[in-house]
């Protein structure tokens, strides 16, 4: 158990409670604390005080102990395929801690260990598979796959033959008048049935819709959109039926490489969608030289205007800016569950925009909305126990209640059922961030950024991860694309701080100003307020933040401390991204004690930054009860300890 986890300490009582489940308390710690007593006997003469036996918690020393486990994934992170390949044939099919049964306790431990440990083997294998396909090296590449295949139960590795292609809008003819979405339809259903098949990576909606709009060319397109292919098509409506033509597009000459013709009626695409599933499908994974796998269509409406709806609904609900866009989008939601109330698909897009509400509009009903978010999530799983994108939604609503642990699990699980969804592995990446793991979340948010490498929002986690790992220029770099790509980049501003880089800082934040009441929403109840006493509050809280100087960030936090007394909604995250960046640890633990909620999550992706300020929080003496009391600790027992959390152990 120790060995899975070099370094990270584990909680004795948690040990002993898995080791021994049928045993009073006292008698389970003393048989863990003969066990160690013995094990440490047996391992000093060979390897020293590797065991690290202090503080009610128990580590072994990274330093005095190897694993094939470890050196497989050492080889992975340092891009050694020769390594890998002969760590991979030397394990073979054998399960992770096979043949130990103490009891269900560690079974459900180990369960989950095993769910783990596969998702970041699979990563490893997806980044060094790209790797040999960028230096050329296809003979290596195929060795190294034949040596995943061969553990038998292991999925083929993600980025094995990847084409990237992106989905273009379809233009829709239509000869009859009337609001029926067959374009929107068609592609949503394309996109979707591509994105399952192994051989391909299709970009995210956000960035072709970002994109499709912006009159360039199709190469153009292609580069900004980072892919070799472009799909391309027109539905035409008749009295008597449709017509869907599609084109394959070289994303490098803008030529067409391949076309088809699908004839039929509107309720054979409402109905079966056998236009998607059969032939098309099958002659676009041939034109682009990928095998075709049995993708299954989703479960989906036969109803044509609750269809409608959904697509109108969904649309909306995805912009968050623009007053009453979401909540519009929320009505039409519902009204096609009025309709039709088994229309799973849909349940999950709502679940979706009741945290949109919450997390970038000023209400007030946050608690609320996340209600309502968790119980379509739960009807959307109900309908269809394959919905990936509903349990990382739930995910969602059991972290800010308090649930890490639950979280986690159904981001697992989520990601299992639904690796392809890029919404999924932000879900779960944006988890193990705010838990002080971001080494583990880096690569599930560089699978987002590359799936949708246009959409702003998703730079923010980039940042957040590097920023936490030390990486200041990447972090810089990522707040800088996403403040490009026109999204407010507050954590440009943390990371210019971080690099020491404090008068840019201070502009960076300074500058946000001018975004207030646009793409920055204000505090819930907030009035209007003229130029000059929105310019005061930026500035000070600017100095605040980013200058370095003690007396501007007292001076802030004196003031968030104000605002925190008298705000309609005292746990902002006007008010709780500020004090975790100032590290403003009293009011952080108090803000994220009493109510996380689905606007102020987001900012506990920077609390685990190793820099001064935002340190504070962590290196308060009152840390370790708040992280046990808000279900941190829990949630680090069972999946691993944060990346600084055994230095930080060590210290007290």
């Amino acid at each position: 158990m120790l060995c899975l986890a070099p370094g990270e300490a584990l909680e004795r009582d948690y040990v002993s409670k898995l080791l021994w489940p049928g045993r009073f308390q006292a008698q389970a710690r003393a048989s863990l604390r003969q066990c160690l007593l013995s094990l440490d006997k047996l391992l000093t003469p060979h390897a020293g005080r590797v065991l690290d036996l202090s503080h009610g918690r128990i580590r072994i020393d990274p330093s005095g102990m190897a694993s094939d486990l470890a050196d497989l994934e050492g080889a992975l992170d340092e891009l050694r395929a020769t390594d890998a390949r002969g760590l991979l044939a030397a394990i073979g099919n054998k399960p992770l801690l096979d043949q130990m049964d103490v009891g269900d306790p560690f079974q459900e431990w180990l369960i989950a260990q095993r769910r783990h440990v596969e998702s970041r083997l699979a990563i490893g294998m997806d980044r060094v598979l790209a790797a040999l396909e960028r230096d050329g090296d296809g003979q290596a590449r195929t060795q190294l796959c034949d040596a995943w295949r061969a553990r038998g139960r292991a999925p083929v590795p993600p980025q094995e033959r990847k084409t990237r292609i992106a989905v273009l809008p379809f233009a829709q003819h239509d000869a009859i008048g009337g609001p029926l979405f067959l374009a929107e339809g068609v592609v949503e259903e394309l996109s979707f049935r591509l994105g399952g098949i192994t051989g391909l990576a299709v970009v995210g909606r956000t960035s072709v819709m970002s994109i499709a709009g912006s009159g360039r060319t199709l190469p153009d397109m292609a580069s900004a959109l980072n892919v070799s292919h472009l799909i391309e098509g027109t539905v035409h409506r008749f009295a008597t039926g449709i017509r869907v033509n599609l084109r394959l597009i070289d994303g490098s000459s803008g030529t067409e490489i391949w076309a088809d013709r699908y004839d039929g009626t509107v309720s054979e695409v409402m109905g079966s969608r056998h236009i998607i599933g059969s032939r098309l499908l099958a002659g676009l994974c041939t034109a682009l030289g990928v095998d075709t796998q049995p993708t299954p269509a989703r479960k989906m409406t036969t109803n044509r205007d609750a269809y409608a709806m959904y697509l109108q609904g969904r649309d909306l609900s995805l912009r968050a800016v623009g007053d009453g866009m979401i909540a519009k989008g929320i009505e039409l939601l519902e009204q096609a569950l009025t309709i039709d109330p088994d229309f799973a698909e849909c349940w999950s897009a709502l679940a979706e925009a009741h945290l949109y509400i919450a997390g970038f509009t000023a209400v007030l009903d946050r608690g609320h909305r996340a209600q309502s978010m968790a119980d379509c999530a739960r009807k959307a799983i109900a309908l269809d126990p394959e919905q990936g994108h509903a349990r990382a939604m739930l995910g969602v609503y059991e972290f800010v209640n308090g649930n890490p642990v639950a979280a986690l699990d159904l981001g697992y699980e989520a990601h299992r059922l639904a690796p392809h969804d890029i919404n999924v592995a932000l879900r779960l990446g944006t988890f193990l961030l705010n838990l002080g793991r971001p080494t583990a979340a880096l690569p599930y948010i560089e699978a987002v950024v590359e799936g949708d490498p246009v959409y702003g929002r998703n730079y923010a986690a980039l940042c957040a991860a590097h920023l936490c790992l030390g990486n200041f220029d990447q972090a810089i770099s990522a707040g800088r694309r996403m403040a490009d790509l026109g999204f407010p980049a507050p954590w440009l501003a943390i990371a210019y701080a971080a690099n020491g880089e404090h008068a840019r800082a201070v502009e960076t934040y300074w500058g946000l100003r001018t975004l207030l009441g646009t793409m920055i929403m204000r505090p819930p109840g907030m009035p209007q307020i003229d130029d000059d006493a929105r310019d005061a509050y930026f500035a000070l809280a600017a100095k605040g933040v980013c200058s370095g100087d003690p007396e501007a960030r007292a001076a802030y936090c004196a003031m968030l401390d104000a605002l925190h007394q008298t705000m309609l909604d005292p746990y902002d995250n006007s008010i709780a991204f500020p004090a975790i960046w100032m590290g403003h640890a009293e009011l952080v633990m108090k803000i994220y004690g009493e109510q996380t909620s689905l606007a102020n999550i987001f900012g506990l992706m920077t609390l685990w930054a190793d820099v001064d300020p935002i340190r504070r929080t962590r290196e308060h003496p009152d840390f370790l009860r708040f992280a046990e009391r808000v279900g941190y600790v829990a949630a680090w027992e069972k999946y691993g300890w944060p990346d600084l959390m055994p230095a930080l152990t060590g210290t007290k």
